[in-house]
């Protein structure tokens, strides 16, 4: 049993290690930028405002340029075909001609689609008995660990 535990810990310590190895590293200002190598330099990312930077050497030294945020020039891009597209349904129906197969009528131009999504709480009859499950295998864990020999057999 005490090598099983041994083995167990040094596997955790083990895994932990390499775990840690594999993340980005941070940089010494309470972790606000982490690093991830690329091959044209470093990816900067900061933690703060999610800005990133591509860092490289220079001729003068390491320089970090930011990478440029695509998100809103598609975000306006989205909007602004979702706005002639509603426009142009509108004009369809105004002149009486049919939408194309599948669509509906024109939705209004400022509205969009929400995802209702609700997810049941569980209730306290529940969680009790789950309560209850985890007990009982915490009690049985226990009992096992204290009927086992405490021989010398590492």
């Amino acid at each position: 049993m005490r090598r099983l535990i041994v083995l167990l810990v040094v596997a955790a310590a083990g895994l932990a290690l390499s775990a840690h190895a594999q993340t980005a590293t941070p940089d010494s200002e309470n972790g606000r930028f982490t690093f991830s190598p690329v091959t044209e330099g470093m990816l900067r990312l900061d933690t703060r405002t999610g800005q990133v930077s591509l860092c490289a050497k220079q001729a003068t030294g390491w320089a970090c340029n930011t990478v440029p945020d695509e998100r809103a020039a598609l975000d306006a891009e989205i909007a602004r075909l979702q706005r002639e597209n509603g426009t142009l349904k509108q004009e369809m129906v105004a002149h009486g001609l049919p939408l194309p197969g599948g669509i509906a009528s024109a939705p209004a131009a400022d509205r969009q689609r929400e995802l209702q999504l609700t997810v049941p709480l569980p209730s306290d009859a529940e969680i009790d008995r789950v309560m209850t499950a985890f007990e009982k295998m915490w009690r049985r864990l226990v009992d096992m660990v204290q009927k086992t020999p405490t021989g010398d057999r590492i």
